[in-house]
């Protein structure tokens, strides 16, 4: 059975990598085989990481996106998921299972879970609402009529 994900115009999605932009209407994607994908409003932007919470979805993020990478990269996921358990105790148990999903390599549901650490705070702070394609320029002609000369006899 595909997974189906139905996009809205102007939102963008990253799969395997690549990043597409959908266009002015709503579009309907169908995958029949595994695919890494994220979804505008998921994914992080590095400039937005102001917290240990927020470094720590951005390098499960290139882990997933990325698997050419994934070495390095969950070497740096061991270290800032130290200084997160450090930072936050209290979240020990939160951080357990983004670790054990990580290294099971569900990395979706690892970043799902880590949304978990923001409260209500969207993945990309700093992200306005969805921008859209740009319309193609709309030509407006204006056509005088000549008054009428015909008079009634």
């Amino acid at each position: 059975m595909p997974l189906k994900l139905v996009l809205r115009p102007g939102e963008k999605l990253i799969v395997n990598g690549a990043v597409i932009g959908i266009g002015d209407h709503p579009v309907s994607l169908f995958f029949y085989n595994k695919v890494n994908f994220l979804r505008g409003r998921e994914i992080m932007k590095e400039e937005n990481c102001d917290t240990i919470e927020k470094k720590l979805y951005f390098i499960i993020q290139l882990i997933y996106i990325f698997p050419e990478d994934a070495q390095l990269n969950l070497v740096k996921f061991g270290l800032i998921l130290e200084d997160a358990r450090l930072t936050h105790p209290a979240e020990s148990e939160l951080f357990n299972d983004i670790e054990v999903l990580v290294r099971e390599g569900n990395y979706y549901r690892a970043l799902k879970i880590c949304r978990r650490l923001f409260g209500d705070a969207p993945v990309n702070a700093s992200a306005g609402p969805t921008e859209k394609a740009p319309r193609p320029p709309v030509i407006v002609t204006r056509v005088r009529r000549k008054p009428s000369t015909e008079t009634a006899e």
